[in-house]
Formats: C-alpha cells, structure tokens, sequence
C-alpha cells in the first residue's frame, strides 16, 4: 500500500530514470560518430539504456495500472474514492427523497386548503 508521498517519489524515480536512459542513448550515439568508436563502450551504453528502458515501461505500467482503478472506481489499496463516491451518491439521493417528499407535503396541503374552501373538510379518521 503506498501512500501519495510514496507514489510522487516512485514517479520522481521514473523521471530521473528517463534522463539517465536518454543520456546513455547519446553517449551510445555519441561514441558510433566517432572516427575510432569502440564497440564494448557502445555495447555498455546501448545495454545500460535498454536497462533502465526496461525499468522506466515497468513503473510506468505500475503507475497507470494505479490511475486506471482509482478512475473506474475500484477499491484498491490506500483509497477512500470508493467510499467518498458512495457517500456522495447516497447525499444526492437524499436530497432527492427530501425534494419528492417536500413537493408532497405542499400538494397535500394545497387540497386540504382547497377542502376547506370548499366547506369539505375531510379529516384523516373521517370516510365520507
């Protein structure tokens, strides 16, 4: 389970990583245009970068594969989205409920008060 902070540090990682792989992708560039290049340099920098590309897609796929569940809504470690999002759409539901039932109140009073204009007033324990 990592924490926000943790999350920030690994993608702080992965960006240090990216400029440690395109360095060793121009110093393997840098030694094939030489006149005398030699080939155990250029094999050790191109290795040195296919590495650390490696490492980059990997954390890269862990940090996407994070955001994917966190945007679906799925429970994973160390969030509360799904319960926010729960309590959020549990509100609006209240709300709704309040609404309907203060529109039914106004309706109900509306004909008790067009009952009592009329002269018919209907109490609840009457049958008419």
């Amino acid at each position: 389970m990592a924490s926000t902070g943790e999350r920030l540090q690994q993608l702080d990682d992965i960006e240090r990583d990216i400029a440690s792989s395109m360095h060793s992708a121009g110093q393997a560039i840098l030694e094939l245009s030489r006149d005398k290049s030699t080939a155990k340099t250029v094999e050790a920098q191109t290795s040195g970068f296919l590495k650390t590309l490696q490492s980059v897609e990997n954390g890269l796929t862990k940090q996407i594969s994070y955001l994917t569940q966190v945007s679906t809504g799925q429970p994973h470690e160390g969030s509360s989205y799904g319960a926010q999002k729960d309590l959020l759409m549990a509100y609006h539901r209240l709300q709704h409920v309040r609404s309907r039932l203060n529109e039914m109140d106004r309706t109900r009073n509306e004909i008790q008060l067009r009952q009592q204009l009329s002269g018919h007033v209907q109490r609840p324990g009457d049958m008419k």
